[in-house]
Order: structure tokens, then C-alpha cells, then sequence
């Protein structure tokens, strides 16, 4: 079973709650079309000195590139946004080609991207290994508090009546485990092989491609799936009262929010950036998720009520 679907078309389809979808995706099937470059931009084009921002196709992902957005627009920077763009094979080529200056990553993630074998460390340790391996002309900015993190999530039923509290317990599950996730999940270190070889479990991924979103937890709530890889800053864990397995081993590294750079923002976008990144906290990323998923307001909307209430605009 594959599940394709945009955040845009289910929000009929899913009703209110903790499985609606905000209104943050404003995505088009081509980011870096002559059209749209055209109509973005705080003065309504990108322009030569404009700051490109981008942002994966998940929700979350845009509000925190949309909160960069605003503070360097408050700046007098000329921001280009270019959101929803797809996954890691999609946006760090166009990162590494010069056509972004500004992407909202995650730790762990960005290092295995270039780094497969890359061992469990902490977040700063990742930092710094980060400066060793990306590309000529990238570097990453200082990381936040606020992670959000790939897991192996099952419902409270699952997870009683099997005993699980740890990624380890699944191994004695008498079932065909299956997760529901992104495809590429079943290529990232901590799929399947991982499960495996760190955990002697054995999982098949279903495909289901809106990043941890509706889909992925409707397809566990319905049974279709015992385990979904749904991002830890999802509201949506706490809403139906799912459970996330423990990773005693690490084999997920940490995933604390970080912004790649391109050699075009200066010092002084830098530092606002950076003063974003250091107030994101943890329950602030769970917060400004549940106003895009539950109150379905636009990262927009949803960036500038935080930005003026940390006192960032």
C-alpha cells in the first residue's frame, strides 16, 4: 500500500482535530519555477540580493523557515521563499547548487545524509562533525533546544497488550511488523536494516508519503500498521495517546533543529537567525505545530504571533 496525498487535498478528507491539517503548506509542484521565483519575495520578486529560503514538505519544517523568513525581512533583508519542496534527495541538491541560502534541518538526519556510517553522538559532537562533511560553501548555524525526532510510535493498545516500552521489545512480537512512513525510510540508517541489526527486529515499511503526518497515523489508528514513524513534535502523539518506543541504543540520532547556510548569509542574517533558533524550545515546537495541525493556522500567521511574543519582532 502507497499513500500519496499534499496537506492541502486532506482537510476534508480528515475532518477537525488532532488529525486536521494546517494551512501552512503553500507549496507548488516546482519550488524553483521561473513563475513562482517571480512572484516570491518580501518586494514581490527574489531579485539578485534576495536570501532564498526553503523548506522540506512538512508542515513543521515550513514554520520554522517561515519564522527565519520574518526576522530577517524585520532586518531589511529581501527573502525569496520557496517552500515544501520535497525531502533530502530533492533540497540539498538545490542547497549545494547555490538556488537556497536557507534551510531548517535536523542534526542526526543532515549528518548520515552525508555520513552513512556515522555513529551515535551527542547533538554537539554532530554539530561539529557537520563542519566536516558538507559540502564546500555550507555550514550550519548554532542548533536548538527543540528537536524532532524519527521514531517508532505504536498505539497504547499495541504497546500494552505486546509490553513495549523500547524499540527492543518488538523483537518479541510473534507478528509480520509492519510501519507506515516515508519510502525513504526504508534507505535511512535507523529503516529496517537498522531495526535489524541494532535490534534484531524485523519491519517492512508501507509507504505512506506526508511525513509522519494525518495519513501515517490514521494508518495506525485503523490497524493498518502496528508502528508509524511520526515526528516527536507532533501534537498528534498526545492527542491519541500513542507511545513512542525507546531508542536505548541511539541508533536514531539526535535530530535537534538546525539551519543550513549558504556562503550568502552574512554575519548580521546570522545572527537573526540565530536568535530564532536559540528561544525554540521543545514544548515551543509541539505548540507551534498543534496551531498549524488542530487550529490550522498558517505558518505565517502561526510565525509572527511567536516572533512578537518572544519579542523577535
Amino acid at each position: 500500500m502507497t499513500i500519496h496525498s499534499t496537506r492541502r487535498h486532506l482537510l476534508g478528507a480528515l475532518g477537525a482535530g488532532s488529525l486536521a491539517l494546517g494551512a501552512a503548506a503553500c507549496g507548488s509542484s516546482d519550488p524553483f519555477s521561473e513563475e513562482e521565483a517571480e512572484g516570491g519575495g518580501s518586494d514581490g520578486g527574489s531579485g539578485s540580493g534576495a536570501l532564498t529560503i526553503g523548506s522540506q514538505a512538512y508542515y513543521s519544517n515550513e514554520i520554522i523557515a517561515e519564522l527565519c523568513a520574518q526576522v530577517l525581512e524585520a532586518e531589511g533583508f529581501t527573502v525569496d521563499r520557496q517552500y515544501q519542496i520535497g525531502q533530502r534527495e530533492v533540497y540539498l541538491p538545490e542547497l549545494e547548487a547555490g538556488s537556497l541560502d536557507l534551510l531548517p534541518e535536523y542534526l542526526g538526519n543532515l549528518l548520515q545524509h552525508y555520513d552513512s556510517e556515522a555513529a551515535s553522538a551527542s547533538p554537539e559532537e554532530i554539530h561539529g562533525a557537520l563542519g566536516e562533511v558538507l559540502p564546500a560553501g555550507l555550514r550550519v548555524l548554532a542548533f536548538a533546544e527543540a528537536s524532532d525526532q524519527d521514531s517508532y510510535t505504536t498505539t497504547s493498545e499495541f504497546a500494552s497488550t505486546h509490553s513495549l516500552t523500547a524499540i527492543g521489545d518488538l523483537a518479541g512480537v510473534d507478528e509480520d511488523l509492519r510501519i507506515a512512513a516515508n519510502s525513504e525510510f526504508d534507505v535511512r540508517p535507523y529503516g529496517p536494516e537498522g531495526a535489524k541489526e541494532v535490534y534484531d527486529v524485523d519491519v517492512t515499511v508501507v509507504p505512506v508519503e506526508d511525513s509522519g503526518g494525518p495519513l501515517t497515523v490514521q494508518s495506525l489508528l485503523d490497524g493498518d500498521v502496528q508502528l508509524a514513524d511520526i515526528y516527536t513534535a507532533d501534537p498528534a502523539i498526545a492527542e491519541n495517546d500513542l507511545v513512542v518506543l525507546a531508542d536505548p541504543e541511539s541508533m536514531i540520532l539526535p535530530q535537534n533543529v538546525v539551519p543550513v547556510v549558504s556562503e550568502k548569509v552574512d554575519e548580521t542574517a546570522a545572527t537573526a537567525i540565530e536568535g530564532v533558533i536559540a528561544q525554540l524550545s521543545a514544548d515551543d515546537l509541539v505548540e507551534l505545530n498543534r496551531q498549524s495541525v488542530v487550529d490550522q493556522a498558517s505558518s505565517a500567521d502561526i510565525a509572527s504571533g511567536w516572533l512578537t511574543e518572544k519579542g523577535l519582532l
